[in-house]
């Protein structure tokens, strides 16, 4: 018996967690492959001449339990994975590499697909199946269809090496991350270290062997708070660098030579397809559409960010001087005294909000919203298994009660999690003739963990991470459409943020905060000078973090927009990167691309400008909601209708069009960043 091959009943068909052991994963994988190519050569095998529902469509429907099983194994590979399951993820990941380039590169499948593309009158198809049509043959064209056998040969090499690549540069983070430990055995260098961090401190100290001690990591829940509040300058010097060297000091788990010979292999395989370098292939399927449009973009806003960061700078510096004579701010001071600079500007500060952000409370608050937004409604399910006990799972209905999704929430660090939040699905949204297939949906961050005398309490920036990541989950769960393929989150890169980033503009937003915001002791709800000045607050330090963004941004298209075949040193060529965006001084040893997970293990390779991009669309779009009211039904009808419902079933442009009834305005994210008048049109 194999629960990932194997039926197993259990409710809304979720995973059986409890029943999934290791070993079952790499059998599973191997039968389901064959299973899959079985389906592919009845297409194939067919007499029929090639139409749009015995080719595309089958190909759409086939490898659906491959799908399901490899997206349980990724997911748990990054949520609560260990040494056997990296393992595995090696064996695996080259296998269904090579099933799909078995797909992609499959002669007698791809004439039968350019023959329905080149045939098939589009009169008879509604848009949902033309976009389908569309992705379909370009899928194979994008991945070598066209190419001849010799070609073939070295596309599926190049693709079989950048998955083992890619796998090799994460592992490499979560081990940098998780070898590190700042012990401290003086309690004077706790100081200034607010009650929640020094009992995570103690806490963290147990669990890494140092009982009756306190440790510091490099996981977000430790290291911010420590960056943030603790007056020990030494040590927040030392744990800046051991954060911002993680796998670049030439041992074992350095990633230098990985970053060049992934960075080669995608360019050589653009190259191939017959594109310029990996950027120009990638933003081909963007709303970008190419390197040049990217860079215009990011210098525009450079334009109005870079001025305001030095004048940030400026200020946070003559602070520092003024409250401890320091000389020269570092990278390691900025934290600890914008904040500082943050409380008596604002008289607002973490500590003073985190009472009214109790966990429990912040996640009533997103039910509600989308309850007040989209009439879904969450109750929790103890009858359907979780990977974790940390993990909850919800089940979702809708206004008229049907079932719409199951909502999986995992929060609280730990060894076998990587860094950072992410939404994920274990399956997306589809209809057949068994009726709709509604999506089995997680969110996933690193929050800190209720201490001995305190629940988990969350700060402000971890609360618009909230939003942020159940903005994803809404495009998932709220998925309504014909082909998963084309459901929830599966649209252009530079789109996908949209949802989510929208989603964060309430937490700014009384009637919103008035829902949730409550304080953990005494109920009280926050108080309306609070919200003044977290409003009053949310563009300090706008112009560094705009520069921060844009750096990242650029980095990215540095390393993806050109020949990189003759870099030796990468160090160096990220300093002349970065070296143009950044306002405060280098840190002699660091090396972010080292650890720029985004780019080099996840999705966002000539991508990560997308995140200021949707901060357009989602600063417009909010524009929008504003001038009628935040919960103001019929916009939520039109945004779930043409946005979160939608996918990508039409072009994201046309889409946003249908919903905003103009083109995103870039000014708008200006105005809202106070980089520009407020009035400006």
């Amino acid at each position: 018996m194999n629960p990932l091959i194997d039926t197993v009943q259990t409710p809304f068909n979720t995973p059986a967690f409890s029943q999934i052991k290791n070993e079952h994963f790499e059998p599973a994988i191997k039968e389901l492959i064959s299973r899959a190519k079985s389906e592919i050569a009845e297409i194939n095998t067919s007499s029929d001449a090639p139409t749009f529902a015995n080719t595309v469509e089958a190909l759409e429907k086939s490898g659906k339990a491959l799908d399901r099983a490899s997206s349980i194994f990724f997911n748990l590979n990054s949520a609560e994975t260990n040494d056997e399951m990296q393992a595995i993820a090696k064996i695996i990941s080259p296998l269904l590499t090579e099933f799909s380039n078995d797909i992609l590169l499959d002669e007698v499948l791809f004439q039968k697909v350019k023959t329905v593309f080149e045939e098939t009158d589009r009169n008879l198809l509604n848009g949902e199946q033309t976009t389908l049509l569309d992705k379909t043959y370009k899928g194979f064209v994008r991945n070598g269809a066209l190419l001849n056998e010799a070609q073939k040969t070295q596309l599926r090499a190049i693709d079989v090496k950048l998955a083992n690549l890619s796998l090799e540069f994460g592992e490499h983070v979560l081990a940098e991350t998780n070898k590190y430990k700042l012990v401290i055995t003086d309690q004077q260098d706790l100081d200034g270290l607010p009650e929640f961090a020094i009992e995570q401190a103690a806490q963290d100290a147990i669990d890494k062997g140092e009982d009756g001690k306190w440790v510091i990591t490099l996981d977000y829940p430790s290291y911010v708070p420590f960056m943030t509040y603790a007056s020990n300058r030494k040590l927040r010097k030392e744990l800046s660098i051991a954060f911002g060297s993680k796998s670049s000091k030439g041992d074992e788990l350095d990633n230098q030579e990985i970053i060049k010979e992934i960075v080669n292999l995608k360019n050589q395989r653009a190259q191939l397809l017959g594109y310029a370098t990996h950027a120009h292939f990638v933003l081909e399927e963007r709303m970008a559409e190419s390197p040049e449009k990217v860079m215009d973009f990011l210098n525009e806003i450079e334009k109005f960010g870079l001025n305001a960061a030095k004048e940030d700078i400026k200020e946070v510096e003559a602070f520092a001087k003024k409250l401890d004579a320091i000389d020269q701010l570092n990278r390691w001071d900025f934290g600890y005294y914008s904040e500082k600079l943050k409380k008596e500007k604002f008289s607002i500060d973490d500590e003073m909000l985190k009472p009214y952000f109790k966990l429990e409370n912040v996640i009533d608050g997103v039910f509600l919203t989308a309850q007040k937004l989209y009439g879904l409604q969450f109750k929790r399910n103890q009858a359907i298994e979780v990977y974790h006990p940390d993990v909850t799972a919800y089940e979702v209905t809708n206004e008229q009660g049907e079932h719409t999704a199951i909502f999986y929430a995992d929060f609280f660090p730990r060894a076998g999690k990587r860094a950072g939040a992410w939404m994920t699905q274990f399956a997306g949204q589809s209809k057949d003739e068994q009726g709709n297939h509604r999506p089995l949906v997680s969110i996933v961050c690193n929050f800190t963990k209720p201490g001995k005398s305190k629940p988990s309490l969350l700060t402000f920036n971890e609360v618009t991470t909230l939003f942020h990541e159940f903005g994803h989950a809404l495009h998932g769960m709220l998925s309504n459409v014909q082909y998963e393929s084309l459901s929830g989150p599966s649209v252009y890169w530079d789109f996908v943020e949209l949802p989510s980033q929208i989603f964060e503009n309430w937490c700014y937003e009384k009637e919103c905060l008035d829902l949730f915001a409550k304080h953990y002791e005494t109920g009280e709800t926050i108080p309306e000078l609070l919200i003044q000045k977290i409003k009053e607050s949310a563009n300090f330090l706008e112009g560094y973090q705009t520069m921060r963004q844009l750096g990242f941004g650029k980095l990215d298209m540095a390393w993806h927009g050109q020949d990189n075949s003759k870099i030796t040193d990468v160090s160096a060529f990220e300093r002349n990167v970065l070296g143009k965006t950044e306002v405060l001084p280098f840190i002699e040893g660091t090396n972010m691309s080292c650890s720029f997970s985004h780019i080099f293990q996840g999705g966002y390779s000539a991508g990560y400008y997308s995140y200021k991009w949707a901060e357009v669309l989602d600063a417009d779009a909010f524009e929008y909601f504003k001038e009628h009211g935040i919960f103001n039904k019929e916009i939520a009808d039109k945004f779930k209708k043409y946005v979160l419902s939608a996918g990508g079933s039409e072009h994201p442009m046309v889409l946003y069009k249908k919903f905003r009834g103009q083109a995103p305005d870039v000014k708008a994210l200006l105005r809202r960043a106070g980089l520009i008048d407020a009035q400006s049109v």
